[in-house]
């Protein structure tokens, strides 16, 4: 690995201010009607310094299924990742596949015409489009024989590796196994009509072979042309039609390049590709493997937090993230709700941080309820490298690499359910994992809430709420077929709150709350386009997509 001098410059994070608009309330829509068009303005940072609103708008669903058509559970959408373009869009589900979607809107527009294609340079108002260019089986179910445990075969995590002369090099993981797939575009031509042989004779003693029932023997003078008496007209090539070619819509495949397998005892909960696009790290509940994409079979451990007795277990790793820029960082985040910056350059294990950012709030009174909130699920570096924003349950935080003490800004998701923790926990909505993201510039964050609501905040504008928007795909879909019990995720990360305070709540019995929100309908994963404002949002077997 090449070492990198960290160094410290000015964060370029500028906050936004409001200006005196009034925002505008949502258009009402009939209840059958799938999207909305407009939903609501958003301050953006304009040339002049000043918050200019941004229109959210419906822009495509990619998956929508028919009104009447059952949702499967193997069609449920698991992660969604942008390729670092933008050009490409990958989302895993529940069956084991990885759909792959290509920008659609550059093909549509087109065009030989000097003005167009001059319009088109200097045209700001296009958003992205995106059209299905292929899938593949990633994983299949398996058994592990030793544990006597099932593995399933849901895709976990995806992440692009590289974009290059028409090879996308993706990685995609399950619980157990990593594998790293080529997706490769073959042109195929097609003969549609066959032009006339040069030489009659030689055509004939060729199409011989493959004409059955001919037992003709030949002629002593040794030609072989006396059998063509016997053959019906039909089975001879035209010999009045000009030879045409054409060609076919190239089809693409999918080849398994790498299986990265048998390094984790635990569940995958995050794969990340270092900047010197030769590593990557994999991460489970209690260790961080580090890899290199050339060597399948073996890996690095760098970091262990596995007790010596399974007893004493308080903390997981709840995900794993490199440094943007930077190859010797990483980070990682915690049920405890810690985030670690470890320098791969100090120790070959890097249990002992560099750094531990953590909230003043972890000081305060803790309950069994406040513990599993304040547990971390998602984690990203900003462009910049100065910046980080995290997900918990209750809220997202942004935090500035150079302060560990506090955060430089909190958004609130779900203060509004803080009554009714005892009732999330009994249901294990508690234990949902939201994932977040951020936009180019990174003046601006998304998350995902229940009642597929997409949360959007911009620091420094003054909105504490942010921009909601109510994600649907198809408002008359049929009810999920599967068990009435929801099956939790096999996860230390789930089992470490009830072991320590499984009598906490045996005696909370009490009749389903009243929420003011849809806990079955939840927006888990969320992406934003690497160069404008896009955010795709999973919801449930189909991927909408927004624009501003």
């Amino acid at each position: 690995m090449t070492a990198t001098t960290t160094t410290h410059s000015k964060p370029n994070f500028c906050f936004l201010r409001q200006g005196s608009k009034q925002v505008e309330s949502p258009p009402q829509r009939d209840e059958n009607e799938t999207v909305c068009d407009v939903v609501v303005l958003a301050p953006a940072m304009t040339d002049s310094g000043s918050a200019a609103p941004l229109h959210w708008k419906f822009s495509q669903v990619l998956g929508q299924r028919l009104p009447n058509e059952p949702l499967q559970n193997n069609d449920i959408i698991t992660t969604v990742a942008f390729e670092k373009r933008g050009d490409y869009l990958a989302v895993g589900d529940r069956g084991g596949r990885v759909i792959i979607f290509e920008r659609d809107d550059r093909k549509k527009n087109a065009s030989n015409n000097r003005r167009d294609l001059e319009k088109l340079d200097f045209a700001t108002s296009r958003h992205p489009e995106f059209r299905y260019k292929t899938e593949f089986q990633s994983h299949e179910p398996e058994f592990d024989y030793l544990k006597s445990v099932e593995i399933e075969e849901k895709i976990n995590k995806v992440r692009w590796w590289m974009t290059h002369d028409g090879l996308l090099f993706i990685l995609s993981a399950n619980d157990k196994t990593i594998k790293l797939w080529k997706v490769k575009e073959h042109k195929v031509k097609q003969v549609k009509e066959m032009a006339p042989p040069l030489c009659s004779e030689n055509m004939l003693l060729a199409e011989r072979s493959f004409i059955q029932g001919l037992e003709t023997k030949s002629a002593t003078n040794g030609y072989r042309l006396e059998w063509i008496e016997k053959t019906h007209q039909n089975l001879l090539p035209s010999q009045d039609i000009d030879g045409e070619i054409g060609g076919m819509e190239d089809p693409v495949r999918a080849k398994c390049q790498k299986v990265y397998a048998y390094a984790h005892s635990f569940n995958i909960n995050s794969i990340s590709n270092n900047s010197d696009y030769e590593t990557f790290v994999s991460a489970d509940d209690l260790r961080i493997n580090l890899w290199n994409l050339e060597v399948s079979d073996q890996c690095f451990n760098i970091i262990d937090m596995k007790p010596s007795n399974m007893e004493d277990l308080t903390e997981v790793i709840t995900s794993a993230e490199f440094h943007p820029l930077h190859c010797n960082l990483l980070a990682y985040s915690s049920s405890q709700g810690f985030i670690r910056l470890s320098d791969l350059r100090l120790a070959a294990i890097c249990d002992h941080a560099s750094r531990t950012f953590q909230h003043g709030e972890c000081y305060g009174s803790k309950s069994f309820l406040t513990e599993i909130t304040s547990s971390i699920s998602d984690i990203k570096f900003l462009n910049d490298g100065q910046h980080l924003i995290s997900r918990s349950y209750m809220n997202m935080k942004l935090w500035d690499m150079r302060m560990e003490s506090s955060p430089v800004a909190i958004f609130k998701i779900h203060e509004h359910l803080r009554p009714k923790l005892p009732e999330l926990y009994n249901n294990d909505c508690i234990f949902d994992k939201f994932e977040c993201c951020f936009s180019g510039d990174g003046l601006h964050f998304a998350t995902g809430s229940y009642s597929n609501l997409l949360r959007i905040f911009s620091p420094g504008t003054g909105r504490e709420e942010g921009v909601k928007l109510e994600i649907r795909a198809n408002s008359d879909r049929k009810g999920l077929h599967q068990a009435t019990s929801r099956v939790r995720r096999s996860s230390l990360s789930n089992l470490i709150p009830r072991g320590i305070y499984q009598h906490a709540l045996t005696d909370s019995r009490s009749s389903r709350a009243d929420f003011t929100c849809n806990l079955s309908s939840k927006l888990l994963h969320v992406a934003w386009h690497p160069t404008c404002n896009l955010v795709a949002c999973a919801a449930e077997s189909s991927l909408v997509l927004y624009y501003a």
